[in-house]
């Protein structure tokens, strides 16, 4: 029988078809294994959120349809399942952040835009978050940490720029981003743990005002000179 591989004249065909038709084949099973096991990933969030943080891997099969073994063709246990899980939920953060950082051109909306994306993505799904959060497995914290320095660094160089904009010296610009970052992921934990107790929008509002006003201090007295701020200093209740 005529292989698929063999051209009309029933001789071999180039090497470099041949090499073409198996990338392709390579890249179709690598596409198809991603699809599963982003299907997987669903799923374990799925039965984190049906069965509470000590769901098993039974559970998660059960939720995605397929049995055990398949399970671990793609994770070795279930300490990687919640770590891939951590990283999807790492990439959503991302996903949420940058676009809102790079949309604002005024520092105040920059700051309010990064801590309503934040939120945003706690609100969506606070169980998974306070899960992830709480977890004592290593690799996640040290994805959440990944996440949290990416982030910074992010708002470290647009905070760079509008102080470099302004005339103002950037040296404040990166411990700025990474206590913007601190701050608001300890507000975070705190706001899930006790069941988002305010509103999200008033929530943004007052982490906006208090941290603004930080900033919007710091900016002011950047522009006098040192003797006129301690005098603003002793004056200032």
């Amino acid at each position: 029988m005529q292989s698929p591989l063999t051209d009309v004249n029933g001789s071999d065909p180039p090497d470099g078809t041949r090499s073409t038709a198996a990338d392709g084949r390579r890249e179709r099973w690598a596409g198809h294994r991603e699809q599963r096991r982003q299907h997987l990933l669903g799923a374990a969030v799925q039965a984190l959120l049906r069965h509470g943080p000590e769901v098993d891997m039974d559970e998660v099969a059960a939720t995605a349809g397929v049995s055990k073994p398949v399970l671990y063709r793609y994770f070795a246990d279930k300490s990687d399942l919640w770590l891939a899980v951590s990283e999807l939920v790492a990439a959503r953060v991302i996903d949420a952040i940058a676009p809102a950082i790079e949309r604002v051109r005024e520092e105040r909306d920059l700051v309010e835009a990064t801590i309503d994306a934040y939120l945003g993505v706690i609100e969506s799904e606070p169980a998974l978050y306070r899960f992830l959060m709480q977890s004592g497995h290593a690799g996640i914290h040290q994805v959440i940490a990944g996440t949290g320095r990416q982030v910074a660094a992010g708002l470290a160089r647009v905070i760079g720029d509008r102080l470099r904009a302004l005339g103002l010296d950037a040296g404040p610009a990166e411990p700025w981003a990474y206590g913007l970052v601190g701050f608001v992921q300890a507000v975070g934990d705190w706001w899930t743990e006790h069941g988002q107790p305010i509103r999200r929008a008033a929530l943004t509002e007052y982490l906006t005002t208090l941290l603004w006003s930080g900033i919007e201090g710091v900016r002011r007295s950047a522009d006098l000179p040192r003797e006129l701020t301690r005098a603003h200093e002793r004056i200032t209740p």
